[in-house]
C-alpha cells in the first residue's frame, strides 16, 4: 500500500469515526437529555456564528449554545484561515455521510451525474443566501430558529423515530431525505448548494495562503483529479485551485498518478497530504483539549443545584415535570396548570415527552405561554 492510498483510507477512517461519535452523542442526548449530553447544536461550530451577535451585545449565548460552541467556532475559523475549508473536507460528519452515499451510488450505478455548468454555477450561490438568512434571523431572534429546517438536526433526532422527527421538523427531514437521495447520484449536494457553514468557510478561506497547485510539466492530463473531486472542480484545467468551493480534502492530490503534479503549496513551500491531515487534526483538537483542561469548554447547561431556582424560559425538555416544577419553585399542581399539562400525565414524564401521552401537546408553545403569564 503506497502512502497516498494509506492517507485516503486514513481520511475515510477519521471521517467515519467522527460521524459515529457524533451520531452516538446525538442518540445519548435523546436518551439521557441535554443536562448530561450536549445537543447537536452545541457540538456544531455554526452555532457559534449564530450566537455571535448575542455574545458581543449582551454577553450571553442563544439557547443550546455554550462557551464550548464558541470555542469550536473560533477553532474552525483559525483552521479555515490557515488551511481553507479543511473542516468541511476532513472533519465534518454531514459531509462524510454525503460521501458515504456517493460511494453507494458509484458502487450501484458505476458513474456520477453532474448538473449542467450554467445551472450548477447559479445553484452554488444558494448557500450564501442561506447563510445570510440563517445568521440574520438568528441574530434578530436570538435563537436557533432554523432548527426545524436543518437536515443535520433532523438526522440527530432520528433515534426518536421518523414519525416524531416529521412532526417536529418536516422541512428538515425532507431536506435530509433529498440530501441522501441526491448524494447517491451527485457529489456533496448539500455542501455545494445549501450549507451555510460551508458558505462562511469558503468566504473566509479565500485568504488562506495554501492552495492546491498543478505542475503542467508533470501533469499526465488524465483528468482523474477532476473526476474524483467531491465538489466537482475542474482541477485538471486549473493552474491553481483558488475557488471558494475547494474543501481541501486532498482527494485530487491523493488520486493523482503523477508524483509532484499536484501539491498543496504556499509560495515555494509544499505540504504533503499526510502532513496536512496531521496539522488539521492538531489545529482542531489540541485547542479543544487545552480549553477542556482549563475548565472553559462547556457544551451543556450547569446542573440546577438544590436550593437554586430557574426561570420558566430555562425549563428544558430533558427535565421531568417534577424536576422542572422544583427548579422553578412551583407547586406541582400550579406547574401543571401553568404549562397546561393534562393531569393524566405522570410527573416523572420528561417535558419533551408529554406529547407522547397527551397528543397535540406542544412543549415549546406551552413554555412560551407560561412565560407570558
Amino acid at each position: 500500500m503506497n502512502l497516498h492510498r494509506f492517507v485516503k483510507y486514513l481520511r475515510w477512517g477519521l471521517l467515519a469515526l467522527f460521524t459515529v461519535l457524533i451520531t452516538w452523542a446525538a442518540y445519548l442526548h435523546q436518551v439521557l437529555g441535554g443536562g448530561r449530553i450536549p445537543s447537536i447544536h452545541a457540538l456544531c461550530p455554526f452555532g457559534g456564528l449564530e450566537s455571535l451577535y448575542s455574545f458581543f451585545t449582551t454577553g450571553t449565548f442563544i439557547g443550546k449554545i455554550f462557551s464550548g460552541t464558541m470555542i469550536l467556532f473560533a477553532i474552525t475559523l483559525v483552521l479555515v484561515i490557515v488551511f481553507r475549508k479543511s473542516f468541511c473536507g476532513l472533519i465534518c460528519p454531514f459531509g462524510a455521510i454525503q460521501e458515504f452515499f456517493a460511494w453507494v451510488g458509484r458502487t450501484v450505478f458505476h458513474k456520477r451525474l453532474i448538473l449542467p455548468q450554467a445551472l450548477d454555477r447559479v445553484l452554488r450561490y444558494l448557500k450564501y443566501l442561506v447563510l445570510l438568512v440563517t445568521v440574520g434571523y438568528a441574530w434578530k431572534t436570538a435563537g436557533l430558529w432554523m432548527a426545524p429546517y436543518d437536515p443535520w438536526s433532523a438526522y440527530a433526532h432520528l433515534s426518536d423515530g421518523v414519525k416524531a422527527v416529521w412532526n417536529e421538523a418536516p422541512v428538515g427531514l425532507t431536506i435530509l431525505g433529498l440530501t441522501i437521495a441526491g448524494s447517491i447520484l451527485y457529489d456533496r449536494v448539500f455542501c455545494k448548494y445549501l450549507c451555510p457553514m460551508g458558505a462562511f468557510n469558503g468566504i473566509v478561506g479565500k485568504i488562506s495562503p495554501f492552495k492546491v497547485a498543478r505542475n503542467e510539466d508533470k501533469c499526465l492530463h488524465c483528468g482523474l483529479c477532476s473526476k474524483q473531486c467531491p465538489v466537482n472542480l475542474d482541477v485538471a484545467r486549473s493552474e491553481t485551485i483558488t475557488s471558494a468551493e475547494c474543501i481541501n480534502c486532498q482527494t485530487c492530490v491523493l488520486n493523482c498518478p503523477a508524483e509532484g503534479a499536484l501539491l498543496l503549496k504556499e509560495g515555494r513551500m509544499t505540504v504533503q497530504p499526510l502532513v496536512v491531515l496531521f496539522l488539521v487534526m492538531a489545529l482542531f483538537f489540541v485547542p479543544i483539549f487545552v480549553s477542556q483542561s482549563m475548565g472553559v469548554y462547556q457544551l451543556r447547561p450547569e446542573p440546577v443545584s438544590r436550593g437554586q431556582s430557574i426561570q420558566i424560559d430555562e425549563v428544558r425538555g430533558y427535565m421531568t415535570i417534577r424536576e422542572a416544577a422544583e427548579a422553578t419553585r412551583m407547586e406541582i399542581k400550579t406547574f401543571y396548570e401553568k404549562f397546561q399539562i393534562p393531569e393524566t400525565v405522570p410527573d416523572d414524564t420528561k417535558m419533551k415527552e408529554i406529547k407522547d401521552k397527551a397528543p397535540g401537546y406542544d412543549f415549546h408553545k406551552a413554555k412560551e405561554t407560561a412565560g407570558s403569564k
